[in-house]
């Protein structure tokens, strides 16, 4: 039986209950723990490393973070990686957005300055996305954005055009842009290969962590390499099949605390950590 090495988890939906909160107390008892024997504990979501570092107030200067599905990756403040688009890319997907049929799309994008939306956007979205992006700022043009490393589009569209676009993606910037879906209607386009799984085997390499020595916790689309991965890989009980079809385990819901009920049955070798 191999032992886990490392614990990875997604926040929304997974790590985070539907409150966006987590038991603060009960995590602090298993991360002590955890550091203790050495595991290494990763933080792999596709929201903003700025907003993911400020729910870990007391240690985020100890732990790793994938953010951003992966485009950037960065361990214990030191930056390990930071992907891009290249602006032709950019250019070629924003005229895909704006001139294909996408009812209410709303879109930002990502970078590792800031992200970034256009001045005409609409102002109840921004106020729900200032809670994913502590640093947004408007623009009116591309070139507002300096030469910032551009890494991530993240749009809202009714969930009914969601295939539409993501199939439009795959179609027309096969090899530039890759489509993942968290659900509720938020598609991220990536730099392909830039996924969770690649960050965190850039981490693993690093600390010389095998893919069954991983534990990793997940609920959405943008998960799903991570999951077929990681040799303990855990769906939560609020994830939608195909990612369960993805997992080797599945973990109780986010609104359950899961995450940590399985944390402390591994570190108590119970369940499927019983040597």
């Amino acid at each position: 039986m191999a032992v886990v090495k490392m614990v990875a988890v997604d926040m929304d939906g997974t790590f985070l209950d539907d409150k966006k909160q987590y038991n603060r107390a009960r995590f602090h008892a298993c991360y002590t723990q955890l550091k203790q024997r050495g595991i290494k504990f990763v933080v792999a979501s596709g929201n903003q490393y700025y907003q993911l570092k400020s729910f870990f107030p007391e240690i985020a200067s100890e732990i790793a973070f994938v953010a951003e599905n992966g485009a950037w990756i960065i361990d214990r403040d030191e930056e390990l990686f930071c992907g891009a688009f290249s602006r032709d890319d950019v250019h070629a997907v924003m005229d895909t957005l704006q001139r294909g049929h996408y009812p209410d799309l709303k879109y930002l994008i990502a970078g590792r300055n800031s992200a970034y939306y256009f001045t005409d956007a609409d102002e109840s979205w921004l106020t729900k996305m200032r809670h994913y992006c502590h640093r947004l700022k408007a623009i009116d043009s591309l070139s507002d954005t300096g030469d910032d490393k551009l890494f991530k589009f993240a749009l809202n569209l009714s969930d009914d055009y969601v295939s539409i676009l993501m199939a439009d993606i795959e179609r027309l910037h096969h090899g530039a842009a890759a489509a993942t879906s968290s659900g509720h209607g938020s598609v991220d386009l990536i730099v392909p290969g830039l996924h969770k799984a690649n960050g965190l085997r850039l981490l693993q390499a690093r600390w010389g962590i095998a893919d069954e020595e991983v534990m990793a916790f997940g609920d959405g689309g943008n998960d799903l390499e991570m999951l077929v991965q990681s040799g303990f890989s855990f769906a939560m009980q609020n994830a939608p099949q195909r990612v369960k079809q993805a997992a080797r385990y599945q973990a109780p819901s986010n609104n359950d605390e899961g995450v940590l009920q399985v944390i402390e049955q591994m570190l108590a070798g119970q369940g499927p950590f019983h040597a």
